[in-house]
């Protein structure tokens, strides 16, 4: 790779979280989105990239390169076993869209597993992440206290509109999605991308910066019950649950005063929010939304028992022909069967595993630090896919597989230092 990969990424982060997600290439649909495209551009550069002994990107041991081989076999073999079916013209061409989309989750984990080359990189791309999170961040807060829906503005000339641009509304609130397809999408997305901007701005050096990194964590933590979803403010818990642990008990107790502050003020400036949120979390299980939710289970396990290891075939379980499921477990089960759903099990775990590996070898506490924080943003995801389709959203699985590859970047940067240190000295 005679490019630099994290400038090439922070080209993609601009197009991912500036250019509105649902504003597409009009005869690709879901997979026409400007972002879709760059990163399927990513894997066609990484694969010329490998042809040459010089900029080959594969020199060292990189267990995403195997997470993702898997994934994409998976994906493919449900494929072959959906053509095997009669399927409907509409049904071929979202399988063949799938395609394109997997090639592009597959290019952005593995140029950013295999391209990041220093720490210093990882920690550009951590901020370059993090201040990409606050645009869309920014967006949401205008559309909820105006209800006026900027992004129109925002997409570029001969891009259509695939989804609707009308804000949606909960208990007399505006739920803004930002530069996101859907408020839960950008809940989700801002839960996970929250604790690496905690650890930029815990771990600023310059007196200057910090300032605005924390104005960073304030927007994106402000705007998470913004979206009044249940899935953004149960991912903000699981990131605690992560994180707080591992943290100094001064650490741990100024965590609790700022969370107790913020609730106060976000009582006394938006009155009604905040017992809105926490009245959505105390009815899960027995509101109408969740009961619509578990009752899709019956009609899953009878799709999913009349083809068990393959499914119908990845993307084609169209919602308006079939019906919508919130839950991408479910989803992976219907479309590449249990085979596929072991898949995306391998995905989420991996960067789990991956972060928490390189936590253990690391050998100073600013790294050990960052490596619990890429886990949480994986644990947010591992929560989050089951209240969602989230296959379905171009920015949570966009950021899902970077993520995944910083964590593999993370892990053979952090094993390589433990190898040399550990090498006898002649």
């Amino acid at each position: 790779m005679n490019a630099d990969p994290v400038t090439i990424l922070s080209f993609f982060l601009v197009i991912l979280f500036v250019m509105p997600a649902r504003y597409v290439v009009g005869p690709l649909g879901g997979a026409g989105s400007p972002a879709s495209m760059v990163a399927v551009l990513l894997l066609v550069w990484y694969l010329l990239s490998t042809l040459s002994p010089r900029w080959t990107p594969i020199r060292d041991r990189q267990p995403v390169r195997a997470v993702i081989v898997f994934f994409c076999l998976t994906v493919l073999a449900s494929y072959v076993a959906g053509m095997t079916r009669p399927v409907s013209s509409d049904e071929l061409n979202a399988a063949d869209l799938g395609l394109v989309l997997v090639a592009g989750w597959a290019g952005i984990a593995l140029v950013t597993a295999d391209g990041v080359s220093t720490m210093d990189r990882l920690e550009t791309l951590r901020q370059r992440i993090v201040l990409g999170a606050t645009f869309p961040a920014i967006v949401a807060m205008f559309q909820f206290f105006t209800g006026m829906e900027l992004t129109q503005y925002l997409a570029l000339p001969g891009l259509q509109e695939n989804g609707s641009s009308v804000l949606f509304e909960r208990e007399g609130f505006f739920r803004p999605a930002g530069t996101a397809t859907h408020p839960i999408e950008l809940g989700v997305v801002l839960a996970a991308v929250l604790p690496l901007a905690l650890h930029g701005a815990i771990y600023c050096r310059v007196p200057q910066q910090r300032r605005w990194r924390w104005v960073s964590v304030a927007l994106i933590g402000s705007v998470l019950p913004m979206s009044v979803s249940r899935s953004a403010i149960l991912g903000l818990f699981v990131a605690m649950v992560v994180l707080l642990p591992t943290w100094r008990p001064e650490w741990r107790l100024r965590a609790v005063l700022i969370f107790g502050f913020a609730s106060i003020i976000m009582r006394l400036l938006i009155p009604g929010l905040i017992g809105t949120v926490m009245n959505l979390i105390s009815v899960i299980g027995s509101d109408e939304n969740s009961t619509t939710r578990t009752g899709d289970y019956d009609a899953v396990v009878q799709a999913v028992s009349q083809r068990p290891l393959f499914g119908q075939g990845f993307a084609t379980y169209l919602p308006r022909v079939y019906r919508v499921i919130d839950n991408q477990y479910l989803m992976s089960a219907l479309e590449t069967g249990l085979v596929g759903l072991v898949g995306l099990l391998v995905f989420l775990a991996s960067g789990w595993l991956l972060a928490r590996g390189a936590r253990r070898v690391a050998t100073d506490e600013e790294t050990r630090h960052l490596a619990q924080c890429f886990a949480a943003s994986m644990a947010v995801a591992v929560f989050g896919f089951g209240t969602f389709d989230a296959f379905s959203f171009p920015m949570i699985t966009n950021l899902m597989f970077l993520i995944l590859g910083c964590c593999g970047a993370l892990w053979r940067l952090q094993t390589q230092v433990s190898r040399v240190t550990a090498e006898p000295v002649i």
